[in-house]
């Protein structure tokens, strides 16, 4: 513990904080790499199929998803679709905007396995008003 022991101090810390797995992830980007919409808050994409997932324990229902090919990077994703029978107004082939479920650290949020994401706008139309009847969905 010298007069001039701050810079070995330094030196140190600057070497060991590679060893922190938030520190590393965050300075390198590696989350946007691995990210699908690639740092951005909503993509657009297609609906290739209708799912249900089974939701976790203690919960027990189907929840109603739909796997979704990003038209940015082409990449396949699960998109969760709120509301009460809001699946009758997505078809296959459909236009759909999705966006970050919001659960904790970017992993998914509730009792949905492995769903990160849900659906917003379908043909460009907001899903919520499309189940609340405010609108008609449109023709593509």
């Amino acid at each position: 513990m010298g007069l001039k022991n701050a810079l070995k101090h330094k030196k140190k810390r600057r070497k060991f904080r590679w060893k922190d797995v938030k520190y590393k992830v965050k300075t390198l980007g590696l989350y946007a790499k691995s990210d699908p919409l690639e740092g951005a808050n909503q993509a657009k994409g297609i609906v290739l199929q209708k799912v249900q997932k089974e939701a976790k324990q203690p919960n027990s229902a189907m929840r109603k998803c739909c796997k979704v090919q990003l038209k940015k990077n082409g990449k396949m994703i699960t998109a969760f679709i709120p509301g009460n029978l809001a699946q009758k107004f997505i078809d296959e082939h459909d236009e759909v905007m999705i966006e970050r479920i919001g659960g904790k650290q970017g992993r998914s949020k509730g009792d949905i396995p492995g769903v990160r994401f849900k659906v917003i706008q379908v043909n460009d139309q907001p899903l919520h008003r499309l189940w609340m009847g405010k609108i008609e969905k449109g023709r593509r």
